[in-house]
């Protein structure tokens, strides 16, 4: 399996992005890192392994950018400017990364993954552009970011908060995605999926909520889902 480490510049962000690699051809799948997690962290964790077999065949190929989640969500800044950092990240993947990857398919569509609050990022990303986006896989995520503003709350707080502007959106792009919400019985992030999957029922916007067992939020649940979800596109 090919690796391939690049910096991607922006202009939006005024610096690189590190981005790992995996495969040279394929379906391109586009992971967001957990928390503060780093573009290296799928790999160490052991998400590209799992997809191993479907990378080696060219069926799909995994991009791992770094975030800026420390320099938005995480920062110790006033809530605006956290928005703000985040928007120039959420450019700097529409208009400079996912253009250099998108039409490599047959949809010109991606496909975006992300696990505990990379589920947020991936989410966030496809619902605010599901004409780039034909499958989303959230692994246990969480879909509301008012805990980060502090009571905070402006037009870009709500074009950010799929919990928020999920109820309005109409883009019919929204109902040709492929979308799973991947949780268990034991996550913690269980009711956020289930009241989330509810307000997605009421749009009847199509999507699997996909509760496991009693497993916890933790990497062996997700390294179970990542293969099962790749496995469906």
């Amino acid at each position: 399996m090919q690796e391939t480490y690049t910096e991607f510049y922006s202009h939006h962000l005024g610096h690189s992005i590190k981005v790992l690699t995996f495969g040279t051809r394929g379906y391109p799948v586009v992971v967001f890192p957990t928390t503060l997690g780093s573009y290296f962290e799928a790999k160490d964790r052991g998400m590209i392994e799992a997809v191993r077999w479907f990378v080696d065949r060219g069926f799909i190929q995994v991009y791992c950018p770094d975030s800026i989640n420390d320099a938005s969500w995480y920062a110790n800044i006033h809530p605006r400017h956290r928005l703000e950092r985040h928007i120039q990240y959420d450019k700097f993947l529409y208009e400079e990364f996912v253009p250099q990857i998108r039409y490599g398919t047959p949809t010109g569509r991606i496909v975006c993954a992300g696990i505990s609050f990379g589920g947020f990022s991936a989410t966030n990303f496809a619902f605010r552009h599901p004409e780039a986006v034909s499958h989303l896989f959230c692994m246990s995520g969480a879909f509301d970011i008012k805990p980060f503003l502090h009571g905070y709350y402006d037009d870009n707080a709500y074009f950010n908060n799929p919990a928020d502007f999920i109820t309005g959106a109409n883009d019919p792009w929204l109902w040709d995605m492929k979308i799973v919400l991947g949780t268990s019985n034991w996550d913690i992030c269980l009711d956020n999926n289930l009241k989330f999957s509810e307000k997605l029922r009421r749009r009847n916007i199509p999507h699997w909520l996909d509760v496991r067992g009693d497993v916890e939020h933790d990497w062996p649940l997700w390294l179970e889902m990542f293969p099962h979800y790749v496995s469906l596109i």
